[in-house]
């Protein structure tokens, strides 16, 4: 993302949240443990995980609500995110 986008993104998420504020994040991925522990090491140990398989079982999404302080925490979360192959974020 450039930073003209991150700016605006992140002045909206001021707008929209008084931090601390309890932020959700949601990704979409092929069915696979090895990226499910992936994903739930980057959060806090007081996330909430809500785990969710397709109907055929080919795609897991993955619902997570975490305390943040602030936006930037945010964005350095979906950075660590961005490194895992296959992870799509709504």
């Amino acid at each position: 993302m450039d930073e003209e986008k991150k700016e605006q993104l992140r002045q909206r998420l001021n707008e929209i949240h008084i931090w601390p504020s309890i932020y959700m994040y949601k990704f979409i991925f092929e069915r696979d443990d090895h990226k499910l522990v992936q994903l739930k090491l980057i959060f806090g140990e007081s996330a909430q995980f809500m785990v969710r398989e397709s109907a055929n079982g080919k795609y897991m999404s993955l619902t997570i609500k975490e305390m943040m302080m602030d936006a930037e925490t945010i964005f350095v979360r979906y950075e660590h995110v961005g490194k895992i192959e296959g992870i799509i974020s709504l």
